[in-house]
């Protein structure tokens, strides 16, 4: 439970509500009291570690508050988990949704607890960060991406997420347009830095499962070997697009030590460690891995860092205007506001 927080204020469950629920879906789970306990790092939607006994699973529900349409889809996230388990072991297998809003007061799903670490922004307590390490827990999170977009989506039966061709052309319109619709400040580099994006558009690769939030921080690794992986966590944006796309998404978090201080500032990592490939290392191996031709990543790594933006602009609208109080939102929208300058920076390079 060392990785767990008590519940934070306003977030709690309905303990004996969810206990109920549970017994009745899940064999094995005991009789007794229901022990609750939050995860902090997460900024989008809440997750909690349940435990019954020796009993434990993991909650998750929407955040607090109107939440975008078709976001935060916990029927959708669970279905599709349920059907990438056996295909990609790394996604934990869920046990069951509810739609029943009267049980929590929002729809929610429970999945199989996968124990072990992970590593944000610091290493576990006696872990030496050697350059040795560091190199080979990059090439292990390069290599599990790479992985997951060599899955055979149709034989997964994940064939319905398809959509026509366009996959590109709907997220640059998408991501702006939710950019619009959560801002609070007039920022001028928005203007020139989202017509940018939309007029560069490049054809994108055959597609893949994506995604869409791929990080270190959303890896569980193995307490005695950092370098192996036991699962990968927040599937709730994950769909079938392009790769390229979500390799992209994934180096918008990967910091390195040359990075101007108000870019290492928005999410701090330990990949500005002394030994962590540089963005360009990674980029290089992905590609050798996966056999992509990654010749357009400039126009990739700009939109990363500009949906980075809208994500944090979203929970900071929602932070603006009282929906939730946890503090560490209070600060988005200058992150936001850095963002968005350095993404339109390295447009114009």
């Amino acid at each position: 439970m060392a990785e767990t927080i008590e519940v934070r204020e306003g977030e709690g469950l309905d303990r004996a509500a969810v206990a109920r629920y549970l017994r009745e879906r899940v064999s094995g789970v005991p009789e007794g009291e229901m022990e609750v306990r939050q995860f902090p790092s997460g900024a989008s939607n809440l997750t909690y570690l349940i435990r019954v006994g020796s009993w434990e699973g993991v909650l998750r529900r929407p955040p607090l508050g109107p939440v975008p349409p078709r976001a935060h889809d916990m029927g959708r996230e669970s279905a599709l988990l349920a059907r990438l388990h056996a295909a990609y072991p790394l996604a934990p297998k869920p046990y069951f949704f509810c739609d029943d809003e009267s049980v929590i007061g929002a729809p929610f799903y429970v999945m199989e607890r996968r124990e072990g670490v992970v590593v944000d922004d610091s290493f576990p307590v006696g872990v030496e960060p050697t350059r040795g390490l560091c190199r080979r827990v990059s090439a292990m999170v390069c290599d599990t991406l790479v992985e997951l977009h060599a899955v055979d989506y149709e034989a997964a039966g994940l064939g319905e997420l398809r959509k026509p061709e366009g996959f590109l052309e709907r997220q640059t319109r998408g991501w702006i347009s939710r950019y619009d619709k959560a801002k609070t400040d007039e920022l001028e580099e928005v203007g020139p830095l989202t017509a940018w994006l939309a007029a560069n558009v490049p054809l994108s690769p055959p597609p893949a499962i994506i995604h869409n939030d791929f990080k270190l921080n959303n890896l569980v690794l193995d307490p005695d070997d950092l370098t192996r992986v036991r699962a990968v966590l927040d599937w709730e944006m994950a769909t079938l697009g392009d790769p390229l796309f979500d390799l992209a998404v994934s180096l918008s978090y990967w910091v390195e030590p040359g990075d101007p201080p108000e870019l290492q500032e928005v999410l701090p990592t330990v990949t500005a460690t002394p030994g962590f490939m540089t963005r360009e290392e990674f980029i290089d191996r992905y590609a050798e891995q996966s056999g992509r031709d990654l010749s357009a990543m400039h126009w990739y790594m700009v939109f990363g860092y500009f949906k980075l933006a809208v994500i944090l602009q979203q929970i900071y609208a929602r932070w603006h205007k009282g929906q939730t109080k946890d503090p560490r939102f209070a600060t988005f929208g200058e992150k936001v506001r850095n963002l968005i300058a350095h993404a339109n920076q390295l447009a114009g390079r």
